[in-house]
């Protein structure tokens, strides 16, 4: 596993009016502008993404309940990296250098070995590709258990939306979601079964005003769209959108707002929104819903993207 290195190498992405900038921490996606507007919330080159936003999230997403969770019939004890919740947080390597394994104007591969540690001995290899394609951005993820015995995996990107300039509190949201998965608001895990969210606050099948929402709530795909994909949409009041899709392999969304009501501000922005790709739920870990199991040799893969849409 690499070491946390404070230095970070910035990778700028072109392809028609869409650009990018990747960076080697975490393998994050720091921003991504169509025509010169932003389609994500952004920070300073060389600094630390605040909120974790636009990082990589493996090998588990979201949360792990007091760090403990048992696999193959062995307890294991995570580092606790949430000290406040008592919880093992958005796993290894979001915060740790990648390296790159290939490298273009519009495309950048990196890759990250998970070894043994302290609770984990699963060793793992993953790789992100970022490419900018003129229709936008598309990000496919692969793991590969290079390890002698079977390895529970999962794996999450905390990206932060956003439609040009427009504040959060015009936009609407839209997306399919069937269910919500239930949370203990104190310790933001799972305290109780999926529930529908149609018509609930949480319905966002029809574009639904964000003023004054505050999310931070796992949800399922209900179904992907005609072309394959499940698609989440933050629409500015003209009409023009921010669109982030998702495969089958990301069948779960964590919708979250960064808030200074809540004490979670994005810096110079305010509200915020991150709608966060997962492959499986918080505490999956434990509740093994959506886990992935890799066989020793065994690789997944998954994409999801984002682009620009017109009104």
């Amino acid at each position: 596993m690499p070491d946390e290195r404070s230095a970070s190498e910035t990778y700028r992405l072109v392809s028609g009016k869409y650009r990018a900038e990747i960076v080697s921490t975490g393998a994050g996606l720091r921003m991504l502008e169509f025509d010169g507007s932003p389609l994500t919330e952004t920070y300073a080159a060389g600094t630390k993404a605040p909120l974790s936003a636009g990082l990589v999230l493996a090998p588990w997403p979201n949360r792990v309940a007091d760090g403990r969770f048992t696999f193959g019939g062995i307890e294991h004890q995570l580092e606790i990296t949430e000290p406040t919740r008592n919880n093992a947080s958005h796993g290894f390597v979001r915060r740790v250098e990648w390296s790159v394994v290939d490298r273009s104007d519009a495309r950048v591969v990196q890759t990250v070995d998970i070894g043994e540690q302290k609770g984990w001995p699963y060793p793992l290899t993953l790789t992100v590709a970022h490419e900018l394609t003129p229709d936008g951005l598309v990000v496919t993820a692969t793991a590969e258990n290079v390890g002698s015995t079977a390895a529970p995996f999962g794996m999450g990107f905390h990206t932060f939306v956003r439609v040009g300039d427009v504040p959060l509190d015009d936009c609407t949201l839209e997306f399919s979601a069937g269910t919500r998965l239930q949370l203990d608001p104190e310790r933001m895990l799972p305290n109780g079964p999926s529930v529908e969210t149609a018509g609930t606050d949480y319905d966002f099948r029809t574009p639904k005003s964000l003023k004054g929402v505050w999310l931070d709530t796992p949800f399922s795909a209900e179904l992907p769209d005609v072309d394959g994909r499940a698609q989440h949409i933050l629409r500015a009041p003209d009409g023009t959108a921010t669109v982030l899709w998702t495969d089958r392999e990301f069948d779960w969304v964590q919708v979250f707002t960064a808030d200074p009501a809540h004490d979670q501000a994005y810096p110079d922005r305010g509200r915020a929104l991150a709608i966060e790709p997962m492959t499986c739920p918080p505490d999956a870990l434990n509740s093994e819903i959506d886990l992935l199991v890799l066989q020793p040799g065994q690789s997944w893969s998954g994409t999801w993207g984002m682009e620009y849409r017109s009104a």
